[in-house]
């Protein structure tokens, strides 16, 4: 059974959340970031970036040590405080799609991600988690909750409904248009009632953030070894986690785009993939796949339409039937000749966001020569996936909501 605990987040004040909540460091560009450190001294990137300061670009443990101080400084400034009491924090997104998630931000528990009650649907690289794993047990706070989904329910989504009839807390939009709402949740029954609901679910599962959890599973794991008066209470054994209903989730597509067909003509190619697909080419249509097991192509200029060929692939688990794996099992890998998804540089990814107009754009400009639209991969295929123990390929999904991070802490 899962257990989320609340927690004594430290926060911005009311009137600076809107400064200070950012995206991944990564999701800049760099001319974005150079903009955000230079206007704005309260983002939370001048924490994670503590270099800006002294204008140079530090890395390692010696980065991670000043990202710490940089923390303590926005507490110490009191840009930042922290919960009087262990609290759970309501929080919405309306994003510019007008899409609504709303969910619970906690503490998970490190051990249900040892004992699969936090489930996995993604491989991580060991490199990065022994990376994140140093920077955690420098820094001491997660900065950004992992993005975790249960089943719909409907005791939690009335508590949930019930805290946001009155004014929230934070209430901001972010310049994508997204707007932000946070209620803390400081009753002591409500409380008591969110934990007793989650301890009754047996299976959560990971939307986003496997390396995040992964690592601070390790991090517990090691701390545990190093404290002899261990107990499982400590703040280490836990990770800051916003869980939302699965009917909340959004998942979309992420399309391949290939710099080369691996020393093949065109025909070549299409003879080749004529094993495996039936092949109708549908010249300037827009061709989005309807059904599982049906790709969109566009090369040379046309888009083709590909069905599998049924009766001459074999699934027999969850992720055979993937898409996502098909594609890899059956064109990328024997014919495209490309078998890391993580580091090949000839594969590049595109989320469903950008819609199959910016795959023929990348193809028309000659930066690739073919591209492939998937479906998305539905909420019950992740779970399958996840329950038989496989992980899916790299890109498989792209998940909303985006979180920000800055907006809640959890020290530790």
């Amino acid at each position: 059974m899962a257990k989320i605990i609340p927690f004594k987040a430290v926060r911005p004040t009311r009137d600076k959340v809107s400064l200070i909540a950012s995206r991944s460091y990564d999701s800049y560009t760099l001319e974005e970031r150079e903009a955000r450190l230079r206007d704005n001294p309260f983002s939370f990137l001048h924490i994670v970036n503590p270099g800006y300061k002294y204008h140079k670009e530090i890395k390692g443990e010696e980065r991670y040590s000043l990202v710490r101080n940089r923390y303590q400084e926005f507490k110490e400034d009191e840009i930042f405080e922290q919960e009087a009491e262990p609290s759970f924090y309501i929080y919405k997104i309306v994003n510019r799609d007008n899409l609504v998630f709303h969910g619970v931000i906690g503490a998970a528990c490190a051990q249900d991600y040892e004992n699969n009650v936090i489930k996995k649907h993604e491989n991580t690289l060991e490199f990065k988690e022994k990376i994140f794993v140093k920077y955690l047990d420098t820094v001491g706070f997660n900065a950004e909750p992992v993005l975790l989904t249960y089943p719909d329910n409907d005791a939690l989504a009335k508590i949930i409904q019930n805290v946001m009839n009155v004014r929230a807390e934070y209430e901001f939009t972010t310049t994508y248009r997204d707007t932000h709402y946070l209620w803390p949740v400081t009753n002591s029954n409500t409380i008591s009632k969110i934990t007793e609901i989650f301890s009754e679910m047996e299976t959560l599962y990971i939307a986003d953030g496997h390396h995040r959890s992964s690592s601070s599973y390790l991090l517990a794991k090691q701390r545990k070894e190093q404290n002899s008066g261990h107990t499982g209470d400590e703040a280490y054994n836990f990770f800051m986690s916003y869980l939302i209903p699965e009917s909340d989730l959004k998942i979309y597509e992420f399309n391949r785009l290939v710099k080369d067909l691996n020393g093949l003509s065109k025909e070549e190619f299409l003879i080749k993939l004529d094993a495996m697909y039936r092949i109708e080419d549908r010249g300037n249509e827009y061709y989005k796949p309807l059904k599982k097991h049906h790709f969109s192509m566009y090369l040379d200029g046309k888009f083709y339409s590909l069905h599998l060929r049924k009766d001459n692939y074999q699934i027999n688990n969850a992720l055979d039937s993937l898409d996502t794996h098909i594609l890899y099992t059956t064109i990328l890998n024997p014919i495209l000749g490309i078998e890391d998804l993580r580091n090949d540089q000839r594969i590049d990814y595109s989320h469903g966001k950008n819609d199959l107009a910016f795959v023929k754009s990348k193809v028309d400009s000659g930066e690739f020569t073919v591209g492939f639209g998937l479906l998305p991969i539905t909420i019950d295929e992740l779970k399958q996936v996840a329950d038989q123990g496989l992980k899916m390929p790299p890109k498989s999904t792209y998940i909303e909501p985006k979180l920000r991070s800055g907006v809640t802490i959890y020290d530790f």
